[in-house]
């Protein structure tokens, strides 16, 4: 009884700080006079606008008797193109029009900037975490090789990587890289997290790799197994159990990273945040919004990663 009483007490401190920072961010605002503003928030996650329809090229508009669709004159050529399904149209007949200029509007609930921002940033970091964990396997197996080559290309690659900073990196993928190799700004961004977050997962694959005790790797070889079988089958299970907590703590540092593409021409959650502070003038509330977007990814990598590590421990 006592304990659960004490306990309670505990949760009770707890909640006081968490109304006490509540009660001097309000003070705060309140002396530098802000006016909060959040009714303005919403829009910019899911809008009621509607989805605009724009018009493909340079031409004049004609508008169809039911005055339900229109057709597209290109203006310099033979091309046709008739657009329907819309609820409103925001051109007259006989109007020109130029490329990507809206046509007509259908009505509708869209995602907002800041949804979108948030799909960009889940797509991009999900996409450089599996090339990061087959960069990371790979150059940890080479850290741990007996062999000189490989021991030699993996040290360079981790202590490389691991010494710059990651927006210079992601500058010389964008702007050396990307030209070379002709790479959209995704695909850059995409490599340039895989190539940093990597060189981690490296350090981190070779810990857990050491930790297994050599009697395993020798007792797997005497069962016949070779040395790539008995890495595959006895040791890196082992360790991939005991580096679960740092890979998770390392994919949740691989979202907040991602913040940092937005310097290239890809808006992500940080760059529609920027954007949507830009035309509400209300820098509080956007930011806020955007760390509690932020917060909900790496919420939900932590509550499965915390899933999969109890799994794996009754295994």
């Amino acid at each position: 009884m006592q304990s659960s009483s004490h306990r309670w007490w505990w949760y009770g401190v707890y909640v006081a700080v968490l109304v006490a920072f509540g009660a001097t961010l309000y003070m705060a605002s309140k002396r530098i006079e802000y006016s909060w503003r959040w009714q303005r928030i919403p829009q910019y996650l899911v809008s009621n606008e509607g989805t605009e329809l724009k018009a493909s090229y340079d031409g004049f508009v004609s508008v169809n008797a039911d005055g339900k669709s229109l057709t597209l004159k290109e203006l310099k050529g033979g091309r046709h193109e008739t657009i329907s399904g819309f609820d409103d149209l925001l051109v007259g007949d006989g109007d020109l029009v130029f490329q990507n200029d809206p046509v007509a509007r259908k009505r509708g609930l869209v995602a907002g900037p800041l949804t979108l921002g948030l799909w960009m940033t889940l797509k991009l970091s999900a996409v450089a975490l599996v090339f990061a964990m087959l960069l990371g396997l790979i150059a940890g197996l080479g850290r741990v090789s007996r062999n000189p080559a490989a021991y030699a290309l993996a040290t360079s690659y981790v202590e490389l990587i691991r010494g710059t900073p990651l927006l210079v990196q992601i500058f010389i993928f964008y702007f050396f890289v990307g030209t070379v190799l002709k790479l959209s700004a995704f695909t850059a961004g995409v490599a340039a997290l895989a190539v940093f977050t990597g060189a981690y997962i490296a350090e981190i694959m070779r810990a857990g790799i050491e930790a297994i005790p050599r009697g395993q790797m020798e007792a797997a070889r005497s069962l016949g197994m070779s040395v790539p079988q008995a890495m595959r089958h006895v040791v890196l299970p082992q360790a991939f159990k005991k580096t679960l907590p740092p890979l998770a703590g390392q994919f949740i540092n691989l979202i907040k990273d991602s913040s940092l593409v937005s310097v290239m021409a890809l808006t992500d959650l940080t760059k529609a945040g920027r954007e949507v502070v830009a035309s509400t003038f209300s820098p509080f509330e956007v930011w806020f919004t955007v760390a509690a977007m932020y917060l909900l990814l790496t919420g939900t990598l932590s509550v499965l990663v915390r899933r999969l590590e109890k799994r794996l421990a009754h295994d």
